[in-house]
């Protein structure tokens, strides 16, 4: 029933739109780090938690991950 709410509404498509751009801007960001990890020896697995956080938060949300990977290894 929140769905049907949610897709009767007019900017209802807007939204899941812009999330759905984020959601594929993250991974390729997250693909071209891994892309990138032969020179830097530095990698990333694609999963819901690190998708999710570079989702919310761009570029700042890779260089939390990154730095929260260098900090616990």
């Amino acid at each position: 029933m929140l769905l049907f709410i949610f897709f009767r509404n007019s900017s209802g498509g807007r939204v899941l739109s812009a999330l759905g751009l984020n959601i594929v801007v993250a991974a390729f960001l997250l693909y071209t780090l891994n892309l990138l990890s032969t020179y830097t020896q530095f990698d990333l697995p694609i999963n819901t938690a690190t998708l999710g956080t570079v989702t919310v938060l761009g570029v700042p949300g890779v260089l939390l991950l990154i730095g929260l990977k260098l900090t616990l290894l």
